[in-house]
């Protein structure tokens, strides 16, 4: 016998030393995660997020070295109803003005500013201290702001501004994240009760995955010191840990319990369940790593961090699954199935009887009719995916926030009445320090110019917003505009000032660098940049996961059945999230507002992050056709013992995942809430129409045809799985059919 894989060798040491395994796991965990804390987290700066034009404007801003502008806050004061009462809304300004003057953390109160058409009056706050942490020292601002509300009944005074808003967000946001993280684990460990029936076999994939979320988070700490984090690496680490841990560990905790029940010793149960499940394990965590690193390829800080994030937690769980799993099953032994749940053990304990029949109905069509099927199905996954090809990328921007708290509402109230406070275009221009004048003087012309134009706000009475950098070489003009970062409109006015009017205004300045950012520039640029990028990245992750599909089960034809059907699943899902997203049936029965669009980093991350997790299933349920297939049991019938043998881990690990990724779908931005629905949605196809029709109807149609490979990725010294397929007896029918 040749030397056992790597895999059951693991295996082996852990079952046969599991308390040195478990302490070698728990070390290892603390080790990553309180020395990840203690490192640090290093964060993106405009230099690494700087994308098109609207980058080179942030970076060339930020070489500028202007100051670090203070914190600004406001009180708007608006009429409740009808017109605003100028005598009455002046003495609210003043008694604000008194009120906040005396406040810890306010360095100036500036005078009342009147709205262009007289509905509202604001009063500017410049606070003192870190902007950066300004809205954590918001509240007393808020409170002095509600006693001059209570004074003036009839007007509506509000706080309002960057600072205020932020510490509404954080409250908002917070407690979603937190609602999030806290119904994902019990929701899991019902799940997982349900599949098991046994406490304690529902908590043992549950406990790897926190353990490995955990130390995952320590790493990816360490590995922002040399790929800088973004904010939403933690969440995607959780999210996907979250589902590949408990995903990985329910492959290997059910073929140990299923190798028991055949009467096997427990540390031999655990040697065949390495053997096989951990083999797959390694396969598809290998897949997800594979798809995760084109994220590298679109040269983009966001990408990268999410890449690390999402490479770090599988990694980390494929290593548990082959380490501590190995040590807690066997040490565990028979208790692993304790305490019971009663009447759900009797259910699960008759599962696999029903559950076959069940699933030889659902394959009943694809074996009996495999073109047919196979036909019905692919239109069926190719007209959901149809609508994609109508996808709008864009960023969202703060009209997408939810509308629930004061402080948005105030702001609508805002930018209704002060347009200039909404979205502006930045117009960044470098020159050399003695054409400062002349570089102003040309950003005043521009801004006059845009003056009557319905694309651009008025003017505001104070003039320009042009803002110099000390040493003269950086100029910036802010040019408003009326109208939201993602309507036509901007995006029409930004298109005009970077075709017609910059280049007309600094013509004839010498010397001069420009470039126009903002809001609206960002969802221009980074909508091209990922549509000029998504072909390079799934390229590569095509190519890749076709080499080691074809290698891992040396078969062309496989690897590329397993392409095709990833494809289909992720074009389906696409088109589903323009369906929900794009449409407008949607918005009221899941909580959000359209902004009929896909948010612009999502088609890339849910291509990579389907077709890695998708990877999961594929290689579980093909490995067990593979397995009866190489025992010499025909085609059609080791289709139908690989998908019914593993339905039931497929199914339940898929109905794991659909329920994390739909929880994280409840959050209250439209990111988070598209990336839910998106990978719940798309997980949920591929676990029942992908695997349980298309992938049985495709596979039986092919027959021998399947496992076709060059002579040299035959293994050697036995016999390949296309010299075996061929039984001494006929092949029946129809399985199950006697």
């Amino acid at each position: 016998m040749g030397r056992r894989p790597v895999t059951v060798r693991m295996a082996r040491w852990s079952a046969e030393h599991p308390w040195r395994a478990i302490a070698l796991w728990v070390v290892f965990v603390a080790v990553c995660f309180v020395g990840g804390n203690a490192a640090g987290l290093k964060e993106a700066t405009a230099q690494d997020d700087a994308i098109g034009e609207a980058g080179r404007a942030y970076v060339m801003i930020d070489e500028g070295g202007f100051a670090d502008e203070p914190a600004v806050d406001n009180v708007l004061i608006t009429a409740r109803t009808g017109k605003l009462d100028t005598a009455a809304a002046q003495k609210a300004a003043a008694d604000a003005t008194a009120k906040l003057s005396s406040v810890t953390g306010v360095a100036e109160v500036g005078k009342p500013i009147p709205a262009n058409d007289g509905s509202a009056l604001l009063v500017p706050i410049t606070m003192s201290g870190d902007p950066e942490s300004a809205s954590d020292r918001v509240e007393p601002l808020r409170a002095a702001t509600a006693e001059v509300q209570q004074a003036h009944p009839d007007l509506r005074v509000e706080q309002v501004g960057g600072p205020s808003i932020g510490k509404a967000l954080d409250d908002t946001l917070g407690e979603d994240f937190k609602r999030a993280e806290l119904l994902s684990l019990p929701v899991t460990l019902a799940i997982l009760i349900l599949v098991f029936g046994a406490l304690i076999a529902a908590g043992v994939p549950v406990l790897l995955a926190l353990s490995s979320v955990a130390a995952a988070m320590g790493l990816s700490t360490l590995a922002s010191h040399l790929i800088p984090s973004t904010d939403v690496t933690a969440s995607v680490i959780l999210l996907i840990g979250m589902a590949v841990g408990v995903d990985y560990s329910l492959f290997y905790v059910r073929r140990e319990r299923e190798e028991r029940a055949k009467g096997r010793g427990h540390v031999d149960a655990v040697e065949i369940a390495a053997e096989t499940s951990g083999h797959a394990v390694v396969v598809s965590g290998t897949a997800v790593v594979i798809a995760m690193a084109g994220l590298f390829l679109a040269g983009d800080s966001t990408f990268s961090s999410l890449a690390v994030g999402s490479i770090l937690v599988v990694a980390v769980a494929v290593l548990g699954s082959l380490t501590v799993l190995p040590a807690i099953l066997a040490k565990l032994g028979r208790w692993v199935d304790r305490p019971r749940v009663p009447f759900v053990w009797r259910l699960t304990a008759r599962n696999s009887g029903s559950g076959s029949r069940f699933w030889r109905a659902i394959l009943y069509p694809a074996l009996r009719w495999p073109a047919a099927t196979l036909i019905v199905s692919v239109l069926a996954l190719l007209a959901l995916a149809a609508p994609a090809l109508n996808m709008n990328l864009k960023f969202p921007g703060t009209e997408d926030l939810p509308r629930t708290t004061p402080a948005m509402q105030a702001y609508d109230r805002l930018t209704a009445s002060y347009p200039s406070n909404g979205t502006n275009h930045l117009v960044a221009v470098t020159a050399p320090a003695g054409s400062a004048g002349a570089v102003s003087s040309a950003l005043t012309r521009l801004s006059e110019s845009t003056q009557g134009d319905p694309l651009f706000a008025p003017l505001e009475q104070s003039g320009p917003d042009i803002e110099v950098s000390p040493d003269k070489t950086v100029t910036v003009l802010h040019v408003a505009t009326p109208f939201s970062s993602r309507s036509d409109q901007a995006a029409d006015s930004l298109h005009r000032l970077r075709s017609d009017l910059v280049p007309a205004a600094l013509d004839g300045v010498p010397g001069v660098t420009y470039a126009v950012g903002g809001d609206v520039a960002n969802n221009e640029d980074y909508a091209k940049h990922i549509w000029q990028t998504l072909p390079i990245v799934a390229g590569v992750v095509l190519l890749l996961t076709f080499l080691m599909m074809a290698w891992t089960f040396r078969s062309i034809v496989v690897a590329l059945t397993s392409i095709l059907l990833n494809l289909l699943s992720v074009g389906a899902a696409y088109g589903l999230l323009v369906l929900v997203f794009q449409g407008s049936w949607a918005p009221d029965l899941l909580n959000f507002t359209s902004m009929d669009a896909i948010v612009s980093w999502l088609p890339l991350f849910l291509f990579v992050v389907l077709f890695g997790l998708s990877m999961d299933y594929h290689v579980f349920v093909v490995s067990r056709i593979r397995e009866a297939v190489l025992r010499g049991v025909p085609t059609r019938a080791a289709v139908a013992e690989g998908i019914t043998g593993s339905a039931g881990t497929v199914s339940s690990a898929a109905l794991v995942m659909v329920a994390v990724f739909s929880i994280f779908a409840t959050l209250s931005t439209i990111d988070m809430k598209q990336l839910g629905i998106g990978l719940a949605a798309a997980i949920l196809l591929d676990a029942t129409i992908i695997r349980a029709v298309v992938l049985p109807s495709a596979m039986t149609l092919l027959g021998k045809a399947n496992w076709w490979a060059p002579r040299f990725m035959r293994p050697r010294g036995r016999h390949t799985a296309s010299a075996v397929v061929t039984p001494p007896t006929p092949e029946p029918e129809l399985v199950g059919h006697h």
